[in-house]
């Protein structure tokens, strides 16, 4: 399979119908996942976008939870395949279990055919160990406009020092970039909870570090996410922290953040598709239902 028909998904941000009430990104039907149009990505009408196979993924590492003394500290993603707008298979197990540590591993499979797989390794809270090691000060961007609306919101989007902006046209420079979420429910009738909330704003790691004056123009192959805690409340945010490049392959690394602080990490690895370069105010102007899924 050619390079460029990995999954094609970068940065979904999901948006209404033209009223407040955001619809679920998926319908359980007799155990199969099946995509509303919510889900699409804008390289290609017939595949779904990454935040939302991110997101799936997590909802079925979730059920292998040992419970909520235990805090899903690295999940990693490889979307090697493009995942169709078909019904979904959705596979996971648990792989390793113990007393502090358990690893689980799930899978998305299409047409008899794995077509994304995810790992997750659970770890469980205690007490910090004592002493003082050195950490950087992280001054995080948040906006005073509060995302809290039940069934998700549009997000807002800083470059820069600029303001923030629900503006899909506002990211068209070289700026440092940073995008602040209320992600709709994962699955229709099914709260989305705080894991499958992280595991969707990962995937826009690629979107705040590769959104440029030409839009966006690499597709990430894989997304790994740390956690020290999970979010509390529905709003998360994601800023841009480094990215380097080379040779057509970029690797975007960001802080995933609260209200209250930092929380985690996330990284991902793209390859160059300058062929299907994506503007992302084109894309959520030509695709009002599916705005900025790309």
């Amino acid at each position: 399979m050619a390079v460029e028909n990995s999954r094609p998904g970068h940065a979904g941000t999901p948006v209404s119908d033209g009223g407040d009430v955001m619809a679920a990104f998926f319908t359980c039907e007799n155990g199969r996942y099946i995509p509303g149009r919510k889900s699409l990505s804008a390289w290609s009408a017939t595949q779904l976008s990454g935040t939302v196979v991110c997101g799936l993924l997590a909802h079925g590492l979730e059920t292998c939870s040992p419970g909520t003394e235990f805090v899903p500290a690295r999940f990693t993603v490889d979307m090697f395949s493009p995942v169709l707008d078909e019904p979904i298979e959705l596979r996971s197990a648990v792989v390793r279990d113990g007393n502090r540590i358990r690893v689980a591993d799930a899978h998305i499979v299409q047409r008899n055919r794995v077509r994304a797989r995810a790992t997750a390794q659970f770890l469980i809270a205690s007490a910090e160990p004592p002493g003082k090691i050195w950490r950087p000060i992280h001054d995080m961007p948040v906006p005073d406009a509060r995302l809290d609306h039940a069934d998700g919101s549009m997000p807002l989007f800083k470059s820069g020092a600029g303001e923030w902006t629900h503006s899909f046209t506002s990211g068209l420079n070289s700026h440092r970039k940073t995008v602040w979420n209320n992600i709709p429910p994962l699955v229709d009738g099914t709260p989305i909870t705080a894991f499958e909330r992280s595991a969707v704003v990962a995937d826009f790691t690629n979107l705040v570090c590769n959104w440029g004056t030409a839009g966006v123009g690499y597709i990430n192959t894989d997304v790994t996410m740390t956690l020290s805690r999970l979010p509390e409340g529905p709003e998360l945010g994601l800023h841009a922290w480094d990215n380097v490049s080379a040779n057509g392959i970029a690797v975007g690394t960001a802080i995933l953040y609260d209200r209250t602080g930092p929380l985690g990490t996330c990284t991902i690895s793209a390859l160059s598709n300058a062929r299907r370069q994506v503007d992302v105010a084109v894309a959520g102007e030509a695709q009002p239902a599916t705005a900025g899924m790309i």
